[in-house]
Protein backbone atom coordinates (compact mmCIF):
# COMPACT_ATOMS: atom_id res chain seq x y z
CA UNK A 1 0.00 0.00 0.00
CA UNK A 2 1.35 3.30 -0.74
CA UNK A 3 1.82 5.81 2.14
CA UNK A 4 0.52 9.40 1.82
CA UNK A 5 3.53 11.96 0.80
CA UNK A 6 3.91 15.16 2.53
CA UNK A 7 1.58 18.10 1.47
CA UNK A 8 3.55 20.62 -0.37
CA UNK A 9 0.80 22.38 -2.47
CA UNK A 10 -2.88 23.19 -1.94
CA UNK A 11 -5.60 22.83 -4.95
CA UNK A 12 -6.42 26.13 -6.95
CA UNK A 13 -10.04 26.02 -5.05
CA UNK A 14 -8.08 25.82 -2.07
CA UNK A 15 -5.71 29.10 -2.82
CA UNK A 16 -8.49 30.78 -3.93
CA UNK A 17 -10.64 30.56 -0.57
CA UNK A 18 -7.32 31.04 0.86
CA UNK A 19 -7.52 34.51 -0.31
CA UNK A 20 -9.08 35.91 2.45
CA UNK A 21 -6.68 34.89 4.80
CA UNK A 22 -3.94 36.92 6.16
CA UNK A 23 -0.12 36.40 5.05
CA UNK A 24 0.18 34.63 8.79
CA UNK A 25 -2.32 33.09 8.41
CA UNK A 26 -2.09 31.46 4.88
CA UNK A 27 1.63 30.35 6.80
CA UNK A 28 -0.27 28.74 9.60
CA UNK A 29 -2.64 26.94 7.72
CA UNK A 30 -0.01 26.11 5.48
CA UNK A 31 2.45 24.52 8.02
CA UNK A 32 0.33 22.93 10.31
CA UNK A 33 -1.17 21.04 7.01
CA UNK A 34 2.46 20.40 5.95
CA UNK A 35 3.30 18.88 9.43
CA UNK A 36 0.90 16.95 9.77
CA UNK A 37 0.90 15.36 6.38
CA UNK A 38 4.92 14.82 6.78
CA UNK A 39 3.58 13.01 10.31
CA UNK A 40 1.30 10.59 8.23
CA UNK A 41 3.61 10.16 5.79
CA UNK A 42 6.83 9.12 8.20
CA UNK A 43 4.34 7.05 10.04
CA UNK A 44 2.60 5.54 7.37
CA UNK A 45 -0.77 6.41 9.44
CA UNK A 46 -2.95 6.08 6.51
CA UNK A 47 -3.68 3.93 3.83
CA UNK A 48 -5.65 2.99 0.87
CA UNK A 49 -9.02 2.28 1.46
CA UNK A 50 -8.56 2.87 5.17
CA UNK A 51 -11.57 3.90 7.12
CA UNK A 52 -10.33 6.40 10.08
CA UNK A 53 -12.84 7.26 12.92
CA UNK A 54 -11.64 10.97 14.02
CA UNK A 55 -12.11 11.42 17.20
CA UNK A 56 -13.76 14.47 18.07
CA UNK A 57 -14.02 16.32 21.81
CA UNK A 58 -14.88 19.46 20.96
CA UNK A 59 -11.78 20.69 21.98
CA UNK A 60 -9.48 22.97 19.85
CA UNK A 61 -6.65 19.67 18.97
CA UNK A 62 -9.48 17.07 17.37
CA UNK A 63 -11.39 20.12 15.51
CA UNK A 64 -8.10 21.47 14.05
CA UNK A 65 -7.64 17.23 13.27
CA UNK A 66 -10.65 16.75 11.77
CA UNK A 67 -10.15 19.98 9.67
CA UNK A 68 -6.47 18.92 8.44
CA UNK A 69 -7.77 15.14 7.66
CA UNK A 70 -10.32 16.56 5.47
CA UNK A 71 -7.26 18.72 3.71
CA UNK A 72 -5.92 15.62 3.10
CA UNK A 73 -8.42 13.94 1.84
CA UNK A 74 -8.78 15.99 -0.70
CA UNK A 75 -5.69 16.50 -2.06
CA UNK A 76 -3.82 12.72 -1.38
CA UNK A 77 -3.20 10.41 -4.10
CA UNK A 78 -4.93 7.56 -2.61
CA UNK A 79 -8.38 6.92 -1.41
CA UNK A 80 -9.81 7.07 2.55
CA UNK A 81 -12.95 7.65 4.52
CA UNK A 82 -13.26 9.86 7.38
CA UNK A 83 -16.16 9.44 10.05
CA UNK A 84 -16.15 11.64 13.04
CA UNK A 85 -17.40 10.35 16.46
CA UNK A 86 -18.01 12.38 19.57
CA UNK A 87 -18.70 10.47 22.84
CA UNK A 88 -21.16 12.03 25.08
CA UNK A 89 -20.40 11.42 28.54
CA UNK A 90 -23.52 13.05 30.26
CA UNK A 91 -21.58 15.61 31.74
CA UNK A 92 -24.49 17.81 32.87
CA UNK A 93 -24.89 21.08 30.86
CA UNK A 94 -23.10 19.78 27.86
CA UNK A 95 -24.10 21.50 24.56
CA UNK A 96 -25.52 17.81 22.78
CA UNK A 97 -26.60 20.36 19.48
CA UNK A 98 -22.95 21.97 18.98
CA UNK A 99 -21.02 18.89 17.18
CA UNK A 100 -24.23 17.76 15.20
CA UNK A 101 -24.81 20.55 14.03
CA UNK A 102 -21.03 21.33 13.08
CA UNK A 103 -20.73 17.93 11.53
CA UNK A 104 -23.91 18.48 9.42
CA UNK A 105 -22.41 21.58 8.07
CA UNK A 106 -18.91 20.17 6.97
CA UNK A 107 -20.97 17.18 5.49
CA UNK A 108 -19.33 14.91 7.41
CA UNK A 109 -20.63 11.37 8.40
CA UNK A 110 -20.69 11.25 12.19
CA UNK A 111 -21.79 9.62 14.81
CA UNK A 112 -22.71 10.49 18.70
CA UNK A 113 -21.84 7.64 21.14
CA UNK A 114 -23.74 8.11 24.99
CA UNK A 115 -22.08 6.45 27.58
CA UNK A 116 -22.64 7.86 31.14
CA UNK A 117 -18.91 7.78 32.26
CA UNK A 118 -19.40 11.27 34.12
CA UNK A 119 -21.55 8.99 36.70
CA UNK A 120 -19.12 6.57 37.08
CA UNK A 121 -16.18 8.68 37.51
CA UNK A 122 -17.91 10.68 40.00
CA UNK A 123 -18.84 8.06 42.27
CA UNK A 124 -15.31 6.41 42.01
CA UNK A 125 -12.86 9.01 42.79
CA UNK A 126 -12.49 11.23 45.45
CA UNK A 127 -13.62 14.77 45.62
CA UNK A 128 -10.62 16.79 44.93
CA UNK A 129 -8.82 13.70 43.35
CA UNK A 130 -7.91 14.29 39.53
CA UNK A 131 -10.76 12.27 37.17
CA UNK A 132 -8.24 12.51 33.78
CA UNK A 133 -6.83 9.08 34.43
CA UNK A 134 -9.83 7.25 34.81
CA UNK A 135 -12.03 9.47 32.57
CA UNK A 136 -10.10 8.76 29.56
CA UNK A 137 -9.91 5.12 30.41
CA UNK A 138 -13.52 4.50 30.41
CA UNK A 139 -13.81 6.89 26.73
CA UNK A 140 -10.45 4.97 25.11
CA UNK A 141 -12.51 1.75 25.87
CA UNK A 142 -15.76 2.34 24.67
CA UNK A 143 -14.37 4.18 21.23
CA UNK A 144 -11.96 1.02 20.49
CA UNK A 145 -15.25 -0.84 20.61
CA UNK A 146 -17.10 1.53 18.49
CA UNK A 147 -14.11 1.77 15.86
CA UNK A 148 -14.55 -2.12 15.96
CA UNK A 149 -18.03 -1.87 15.58
CA UNK A 150 -18.20 0.46 12.26
CA UNK A 151 -15.08 -1.28 10.78
CA UNK A 152 -12.69 1.49 10.96
CA UNK A 153 -9.16 0.79 10.56
CA UNK A 154 -7.32 3.58 11.81
CA UNK A 155 -8.50 5.63 15.13
CA UNK A 156 -7.17 8.88 14.81
CA UNK A 157 -6.83 11.21 18.50
CA UNK A 158 -5.84 14.97 18.52
CA UNK A 159 -2.52 14.48 20.47
CA UNK A 160 -0.14 17.12 19.62
CA UNK A 161 3.77 17.38 20.16
CA UNK A 162 3.35 18.99 23.22
CA UNK A 163 0.99 16.55 24.49
CA UNK A 164 3.65 13.84 23.88
CA UNK A 165 6.37 15.55 25.17
CA UNK A 166 4.20 16.33 28.41
CA UNK A 167 3.61 12.49 28.84
CA UNK A 168 7.15 11.82 28.49
CA UNK A 169 8.15 13.73 31.31
CA UNK A 170 4.96 12.79 33.28
CA UNK A 171 5.98 9.36 32.68
CA UNK A 172 9.82 9.56 33.72
CA UNK A 173 8.85 11.94 37.25
CA UNK A 174 5.81 9.46 38.26
CA UNK A 175 6.22 6.30 36.93
CA UNK A 176 9.40 5.51 36.71
CA UNK A 177 9.09 4.70 32.75
CA UNK A 178 10.74 6.30 29.42
CA UNK A 179 7.89 6.01 27.54
CA UNK A 180 5.40 8.90 25.46
CA UNK A 181 2.48 8.67 23.21
CA UNK A 182 3.70 7.05 20.02
CA UNK A 183 2.43 8.81 16.74
CA UNK A 184 1.40 5.42 15.69
CA UNK A 185 0.17 2.75 18.29
CA UNK A 186 -1.40 -0.98 18.22
CA UNK A 187 -3.86 -1.71 20.69
CA UNK A 188 -2.90 -4.30 22.93
CA UNK A 189 -5.63 -6.78 21.58
CA UNK A 190 -4.31 -6.39 18.20
CA UNK A 191 -8.22 -4.40 16.88
CA UNK A 192 -7.02 -0.99 16.48
CA UNK A 193 -4.18 1.24 15.05
CA UNK A 194 -4.76 4.69 16.98
CA UNK A 195 -3.00 7.66 14.62
CA UNK A 196 -1.88 10.99 15.98
CA UNK A 197 -1.86 12.85 12.76
CA UNK A 198 -0.44 16.32 14.83
CA UNK A 199 2.04 14.37 16.48
CA UNK A 200 4.63 16.97 14.82
CA UNK A 201 2.42 20.29 15.48
CA UNK A 202 2.89 23.04 18.59
CA UNK A 203 0.03 23.37 20.72
CA UNK A 204 0.88 27.24 20.19
CA UNK A 205 -0.10 27.03 16.70
CA UNK A 206 -3.18 24.40 16.77
CA UNK A 207 -4.59 27.33 19.37
CA UNK A 208 -3.79 30.11 16.90
CA UNK A 209 -5.67 27.93 14.28
CA UNK A 210 -8.29 27.75 16.54
CA UNK A 211 -9.00 30.70 17.12
CA UNK A 212 -8.48 31.96 13.36
CA UNK A 213 -10.85 29.42 11.98
CA UNK A 214 -13.58 30.01 15.51
CA UNK A 215 -14.30 26.47 16.07
CA UNK A 216 -17.53 25.80 18.33
CA UNK A 217 -15.36 24.82 21.08
CA UNK A 218 -16.66 22.58 24.25
CA UNK A 219 -15.13 22.92 27.12
CA UNK A 220 -14.55 19.57 29.76
CA UNK A 221 -16.56 20.54 33.03
CA UNK A 222 -15.32 17.35 34.34
CA UNK A 223 -11.60 17.98 34.69
CA UNK A 224 -10.93 20.94 32.61
CA UNK A 225 -10.92 23.00 35.57
CA UNK A 226 -8.68 21.54 37.67
CA UNK A 227 -5.44 22.79 38.51
CA UNK A 228 -3.62 20.54 40.52
CA UNK A 229 -3.13 18.30 37.30
CA UNK A 230 0.50 16.52 37.35
CA UNK A 231 0.46 17.41 33.29
CA UNK A 232 -0.13 20.96 34.00
CA UNK A 233 2.88 21.36 36.67
CA UNK A 234 4.88 19.42 33.69
CA UNK A 235 3.28 22.11 31.07
CA UNK A 236 4.12 24.97 33.28
CA UNK A 237 7.29 23.66 33.13
CA UNK A 238 8.19 22.59 29.17
CA UNK A 239 6.08 26.26 29.16
CA UNK A 240 8.82 28.10 31.07
CA UNK A 241 11.78 26.19 29.53
CA UNK A 242 10.90 27.50 25.91
CA UNK A 243 10.28 30.85 27.29
CA UNK A 244 14.08 30.70 28.62
CA UNK A 245 15.41 28.39 25.60
CA UNK A 246 12.83 28.75 22.87
CA UNK A 247 12.77 25.51 20.72
CA UNK A 248 13.86 23.41 23.57
CA UNK A 249 10.57 21.23 23.47
CA UNK A 250 10.60 20.67 19.85
CA UNK A 251 14.54 19.13 20.35
CA UNK A 252 12.96 16.80 23.42
CA UNK A 253 10.91 15.73 21.22
CA UNK A 254 13.37 14.98 18.41
CA UNK A 255 15.51 13.07 20.80
CA UNK A 256 12.36 10.79 21.20
CA UNK A 257 12.90 10.10 17.62
CA UNK A 258 16.94 9.59 18.31
CA UNK A 259 16.44 6.89 21.06
CA UNK A 260 20.04 4.85 21.75
CA UNK A 261 19.83 1.74 23.78
CA UNK A 262 23.19 1.36 24.33
CA UNK A 263 23.47 4.45 26.13
CA UNK A 264 20.71 3.79 28.74
CA UNK A 265 20.24 1.19 31.14
CA UNK A 266 17.58 -1.17 30.13
CA UNK A 267 19.00 -4.54 30.26
CA UNK A 268 15.31 -5.72 27.85
CA UNK A 269 16.52 -3.59 25.10
CA UNK A 270 20.63 -3.84 25.12
CA UNK A 271 22.86 -7.08 26.33
CA UNK A 272 25.06 -5.60 28.71
CA UNK A 273 25.65 -8.61 30.65
CA UNK A 274 27.87 -10.28 27.43
CA UNK A 275 29.87 -6.97 26.93
CA UNK A 276 33.58 -8.17 27.21
CA UNK A 277 36.57 -6.87 25.60
CA UNK A 278 36.87 -7.34 21.69
CA UNK A 279 40.02 -9.27 21.37
CA UNK A 280 40.94 -8.86 17.92
CA UNK A 281 40.47 -4.72 18.24
CA UNK A 282 43.52 -3.10 17.49
CA UNK A 283 45.59 -1.38 20.67
CA UNK A 284 45.42 1.71 22.20
CA UNK A 285 49.16 1.40 23.22
CA UNK A 286 51.72 1.99 21.15
CA UNK A 287 54.88 0.80 22.43
CA UNK A 288 57.59 2.67 20.76
CA UNK A 289 61.23 1.35 19.96
CA UNK A 290 63.94 3.20 19.99
CA UNK A 291 66.34 2.43 16.99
Amino acid sequence: MRKIPPLSRVTASETSAMGTLSVNQNKLQKRLRRLAGEAVADFNMIEEGDKVMVCLSGGKDSYTMLDVLMHLQKVAPIKFDIVAVNMDQKQPGFPEHVLPAYLEALGVEYHIVEKDTYSVVKELVPEGKTTCSLCSRLRRGTLYTFADEIGATKMALGHHRDDIVETFFLNMFFNGTLKAMPPKLRADDGRNVVIRPLAYCAEKDIQAYSDMKQFPIIPCNLCGSQENLQRQVVKEMLQDWDRKTPGRSEMIFRSLQNVVPSQLADRNLFDFASLKIDETAASRFVNVVNL
